[in-house]
C-alpha cells in the first residue's frame, strides 16, 4: 500500500496514512488518462461555430457579366467564395463534439491518474480540511505552510462554502467533491490536496 504524509491545517505533518492500492497505487496507463482527458475537452466543446455558405449568402442573383467575350473568367455569381463577401468553402456549422468512454477506461485513467500524483510525491492528505471562516487570504497562508505554490486541486468529501469561496479567487486553484472527481482535473490540477475522510470516498467509489 502506498504511504503518504498526513498534515494538519497547520501545515505540520502529524503522522502517515495508507492509500489503497486498488486506487492509489495501480501502474498508470497513460494512454487511457490521455484518452480521459481528450473525451473531456470534447464534451466541453460548445459546437456552435458557423459561417455561410455561397448559398446562404445575399445577393448575387444575377450573373455579373455574360459567359463569353469578355476576355475574363466565367462567373455566374458574385458571391462565389472567390469574390470579397462571398460564400465559405466548407463552411463549418453547429455539431456536436461530444462522445462517451466505456465504465472501465474512465475508471482506469482516475486511477491511473491518482496513482501518478502519488509517485510524482504531489498527494497531500489533510487531517480535516476546514476553515471557520470565508477568508482567501486563510487559505493561502494555508497552502503556504503545505509547500504549494502554483495550480493545485483541493478534494473535500462534500461541497464546503467556506473552502470555496476561499479559494476560488486563488489563480490555478480549483475546488472540487471526492464522488464527482475527473480525469481532467487531476492531471491539470497540479498538487492534489485532499481531506482524510475524502480519501475514504474516492477509494469506496472508486476501488469497486
Amino acid at each position: 500500500m502506498p504511504t503518504v504524509k498526513l498534515y494538519a491545517m497547520s501545515g505540520a505533518v502529524v503522522g502517515e496514512t495508507e492509500l489503497s492500492d486498488a486506487v492509489f497505487g495501480v501502474e498508470p496507463n497513460k494512454n487511457a488518462m490521455f484518452e480521459a482527458v481528450k473525451n473531456h475537452l470534447a464534451n466541453r466543446r460548445q459546437g456552435t461555430q458557423s459561417a455561410l455558405t455561397r448559398a446562404e449568402v445575399s445577393g448575387g442573383g444575377i450573373k455579373p457579366y455574360k459567359q463569353k467575350g469578355t476576355g475574363r473568367a466565367r462567373q455566374g455569381s458574385t458571391r462565389a467564395p472567390q469574390y470579397t463577401h462571398g460564400g465559405i468553402v466548407f463552411a463549418p456549422k453547429p455539431r456536436d463534439y461530444s462522445y462517451s468512454l466505456n465504465k472501465k477506461h474512465r475508471r482506469l485513467a482516475l486511477r491511473s491518474a491518482l496513482s501518478q500524483k502519488v509517485l510524482d510525491g504531489n498527494v497531500y492528505v489533510v487531517d480535516g480540511l476546514k476553515l471557520d471562516a470565508i477568508k482567501t487570504k486563510s487559505f493561502v497562508e494555508f497552502l503556504d505552510k503545505l509547500g504549494v505554490s502554483g495550480k493545485a486541486l483541493v478534494v473535500t468529501p462534500e461541497v464546503s462554502d467556506n473552502i470555496v469561496k476561499s479559494a476560488r479567487n486563488i489563480p490555478g486553484v480549483t475546488t472540487t467533491i471526492a464522488n464527482i472527481l475527473s480525469t481532467y482535473e487531476i492531471v491539470n490540477g497540479g498538487a492534489f490536496i485532499v481531506d482524510r475522510a475524502a480519501v475514504s470516498v474516492i477509494e469506496e467509489v472508486w476501488g469497486k
